[in-house]
């Protein structure tokens, strides 16, 4: 059967990504000058040259805006650490481990408006939709696939975490069906903490509160994941048992516990 064919694109749905494109960088531009909180679309309108009315045929209202910024941020962000994770050989679970954290710290580096956007205080005013659960999970997604994929072949070593029980116990029940249904339940435990330690020490560096101290923080961010990733039992193993239906590399999916904008 033959593929089907897609409609071609028109000019009028050309122009109308484009503009919406121009929309979305112009409130980075706020967003990185003034933060989201000062976000305006008045003032997104006047910088494009014309009047706000018009915008409003794009973007029903400043949240709507902030929404789908937030969105493309996670996006951006799971996409990096899924393509720096490929990179690396499917057995070297703690080489993938690392270079996922590093991947994580770039991005934000890079981008540290978008990354306070994701991981900052909250915007006054502001409450996620659902629409962002699913792309604020990514990013945990494409990190716990790594300690998945290393229990589910066998090659996670057993570490002396604490037992968890009780409503922590059930808290990770509903999560292991999203992030890994193969992690033992306290490596699942430790793993939400290390994601916390992730975002936390990399908004302490962006923020500037390790000048004076540990700046460049490279060494001592280095230091970290490599004790997160013992701590998760994560190890390098030349021959991983062939990976079945369900392995998973990167993002592709997420929970609303992990969600943070």
């Amino acid at each position: 059967m033959p593929a089907p064919v897609s409609p071609p694109v028109t000019a009028r749905a050309r122009a109308r990504a484009e503009l919406t494109r121009d929309i979305k960088r112009l409130a980075l531009q706020q967003l990185a000058d003034q933060g989201a909180g000062a976000l305006s679309l008045r003032a997104v309108a006047r910088e494009l040259g014309m009047v706000s009315s018009g915008l409003y045929r794009y973007f029903a209202s400043r949240d709507e805006l902030l929404t789908a910024l937030i969105v493309d941020a996670y996006g951006d962000l799971a996409a990096t650490i899924g393509a720096t994770t490929a990179e690396v050989a499917p057995g070297r679970f703690r080489a993938r481990w690392i270079a996922a954290c590093h991947a994580l710290r770039g991005w934000a580096r890079r981008e540290p408006h978008r990354f306070a956007l994701i991981y900052g205080s909250a915007i006054p005013g502001y409450r996620a939709p659902a629409d962002t659960i699913a792309p604020a999970t990514a990013v945990m997604t494409a990190l716990a696939g790594i300690v998945d994929d290393a229990a589910r072949t066998g090659a996670l070593t057993d570490v002396n975490g604490e037992a968890v029980d009780g409503e922590l116990a059930a808290q990770l029940d509903g999560v292991a069906r999203v992030l890994g249904e193969h992690i033992p339940a306290p490596v699942l435990a430790t793993l939400a903490g290390a994601f916390g330690q992730l975002v936390g020490m990399v908004n302490l560096e962006l923020a500037g509160h390790f000048v004076g101290g540990f700046e460049p923080a490279d060494a001592l961010f280095g230091r970290t994941v490599r004790q997160m990733a013992s701590g998760l039992g994560l190890q390098d193993v030349d021959e991983p048992e062939r990976a079945g239906p369900g392995s998973r590399g990167g993002p592709n999916g997420g929970t609303a516990a992990m969600m943070s904008s």
